[in-house]
């Protein structure tokens, strides 16, 4: 009897390692896919057409920016954006300089092949909760969801 007992609970054991070993090299893709699930992108000729289009694309956005790339998550408010500005020069409305201190970081949650990697390193403005980078004419913006909700309940407690 110890025998079948030792041979079942061998079993069992294998099969729970299988699975997890299975878990492990499984994880990554199901989590990039569960990611993928709760995000939006979408591409557009100019600036009017995507605030036309999209009620959560920042109205700081000009509406002769042109092709413009956007990725927003559905589930909270990390967004990415890109467009293309003919002045060459921040959107009225946005300001020069990074408030506070501290790096002000691209969501994790999104990732885009026409949004630069490292491109939070050269924050050089902040547009309403969106931090952004002007390269040449090239404006690269990306807002963090947590930050976003921390400055909407200061914002809602300064009220108060």
């Amino acid at each position: 009897m110890k025998g079948i007992v030792s041979k079942v609970a061998l079993g069992v054991a294998g099969t729970g390692m299988a699975v997890a070993v299975a878990a492990v090299a499984i994880g990554p893709r199901v989590s990039e896919w569960w990611d993928g699930r709760h995000q939006e992108q979408a591409s557009y000729e100019s600036g009017s057409q995507a605030k036309a289009d999209r009620r959560s694309m920042p109205t700081w956005l000009p509406d002769n920016a042109s092709s413009v790339k956007y990725l927003m998550s559905t589930t909270g408010d990390d967004r990415l954006l890109r467009a293309t500005l003919p002045e060459g020069r921040l959107p009225s409305g946005c300001t020069a300089g990074l408030p506070g201190k501290g790096p002000h970081p691209v969501p994790a949650s999104l990732k885009a092949g026409w949004f630069p990697e490292r491109i939070a390193t050269k924050a050089s403005g902040s547009c309403g909760h969106y931090n952004v980078t002007l390269t040449g004419n090239q404006l690269y913006a990306w807002q963090d969801g947590a930050a976003v909700q921390a400055a909407r309940r200061a914002e809602h407690v300064a009220k108060h």
